[in-house]
């Protein structure tokens, strides 16, 4: 903003310097004398009344005896008062000389008015002046610098007129820069999440522009900031459950928008991938989109275990080469929170958690209804979906009020959507397996292949480590 302003004030200083029509400046000076001769003082008497007289001349130079001669000697077609506003009059303190100053368009006519002005004061003080009993004025005016046509326009002054922009626009992009840092109220980093709340950060996903046409894990590169993000979201879990109390985690977020399905369903393939039978779970049974992501039918699902229709084994879905599974929504119900809120819905879980690993539910957000809060009291723990730039201070300590007034254990939150470069970034830079191999070619050193087994316990330990460096 601070920039944008900056150029936009530099380039209306430009443009005001080209559009404004050059204004010409002549000048012409007068002096003051007093006509007649005598002795030292007489001379100082006379010099003090030529002082006095100048201001009153100085006057007069802008009125129509003046003027009126001025333009029918040169014959223009404006009037004195249209003519005043050329003409500029002054003098110094203390002197008898009294320069006039005339702006045009015109170099040559602005000169040639001032020589005009000249003359004509030159001719109206004489005969202002001029004895009523006869006789020549006391006061005579010399011109003693002749106008000239001015060689550069005296107006627009470019170099004033760029630094006036630059300086403008700087300080109004840097006043609206304060004001709407000042105003703006989302959530765009760690900083502005620890304004809020202490809950510990398990993760920071990096906005990838692909993720929006690729949005799973799997169709991201291997080693990219997304999928790494991901790897240590997943480490970063395991260790908040360090005693294994939480098997089923529900992962919601404040409003609609912020990322919580995608993180759901790319958490558990990175669970997945590491080695744990997983079961995906869309409890979005207002607005589900598990299926719809992962390409499976979501006509029967979990709304029709809990109806009793099937059982909950024969709607369970294999996806991917790991071991993971996906429960989708069902038909959607007319009363969503009884359905999650039921003790089938308390039971279906415990029956998940004996049969896998890790269970993780795609709940609605939190705001909009109250389906999250319910489900949340039958899970061992709650992860936060923060979608940066999204998300209004105020709705996500509302969102924290909600889980921690049903009594949910909170085990942390992830910030979704974060740039990959700024103060707000929260990646790490991590070379992939074909930018090592290129660097590894390039000195002449031979590496030995990687299994498999080998590079997935690498990155479990490189996970743990990073942790350990943060911590």
């Amino acid at each position: 903003m601070v920039v944008a302003a900056t150029m936009a004030g530099l380039l209306i200083g430009a443009a005001a310097s080209i559009l404004v029509q050059p204004t010409y400046k002549a000048h012409t000076q007068l002096f003051v004398a007093l006509q007649s001769s005598g002795s030292v003082q007489e001379l100082q008497q006379g010099n003090t009344f030529s002082q006095a007289r100048v201001q009153s001349y100085v006057k007069t130079i802008r009125t129509p005896v003046v003027l009126q001669p001025a333009i029918d000697a040169l014959g223009l077609d404006m009037t004195p008062d249209e003519l005043a506003k050329k003409v500029e009059a002054e003098t110094e303190l203390n002197t008898v000389l009294i320069s006039i100053s005339v702006s045009d368009t015109s170099p040559v006519q602005a000169a040639a008015i001032a020589e005009a002005v000249s003359n004509s004061l030159i001719k109206a003080i004489e005969t202002l002046e001029k004895p009523k009993t006869g006789g020549a004025s006391p006061i005579g005016l010399s011109i003693i610098t002749p106008a000239q046509a001015p060689t550069s326009p005296s107006a627009p002054n470019t170099r004033l007129n760029l630094i006036v922009g630059l300086l403008g626009g700087a300080i109004l992009g840097v006043g609206g820069a304060l004001l709407r840092t000042k105003l703006d109220d989302r959530v765009r980093g760690e900083a502005d999440l620890r304004d809020i709340t202490d809950v510990p950060l398990l993760g920071g996903i990096t906005f990838d522009q692909d993720a929006t046409k690729k949005p799973l894990l799997t169709q991201a590169k291997h080693q990219s900031p997304r999928a790494e993000s991901f790897r240590q979201l997943r480490t970063n879990l395991q260790f908040a459950n360090v005693g294994g109390t939480a098997r089923t985690v529900l992962i919601t977020s404040s409003l609609p928008g912020e990322g919580k399905t995608t993180t759901s369903i790319n958490l558990a393939i990175a669970l997945a991938q590491a080695g744990q039978s997983v079961c995906l779970i869309d409890g979005d049974l207002r607005r589900p989109m598990v299926g719809e992501y992962l390409g499976l039918d979501r006509n029967a699902g979990l709304t029709t275990a809990l109806l009793g229709q099937t059982d909950v084994g024969d709607l369970i879905q294999p996806w991917g080469e790991d071991k993971m599974y996906v429960l989708t929504s069902g038909q959607i119900p007319p009363n969503p929170s009884e359905l999650l809120g039921s003790k089938g819905m308390s039971d279906l879980l415990l029956r998940l958690e004996e049969a896998f690993d890790t269970v993780i539910i795609d709940a609605p957000p939190l705001l909009p209804v109250t389906d999250a809060a319910v489900l949340s009291q039958h899970v061992g723990g709650v992860l936060l979906v923060i979608g940066a730039q999204k998300v209004q201070r105020t709705d996500l300590a509302k969102s924290l009020n909600a889980l921690e007034m049903v009594g949910a254990k909170l085990l942390g939150v992830v910030l979704n959507r974060l740039p990959v470069k700024g103060p707000d970034a929260y990646a790490y830079s991590y070379y992939s397996h074909d930018e090592i191999a290129a660097a590894s070619a390039e000195n002449g050193v031979r590496r030995m292949p990687v299994s498999n087994e080998r590079r997935r316990k690498g990155e479990q330990s490189a996970d743990a480590y990073e942790l350990s460096q943060r911590s």
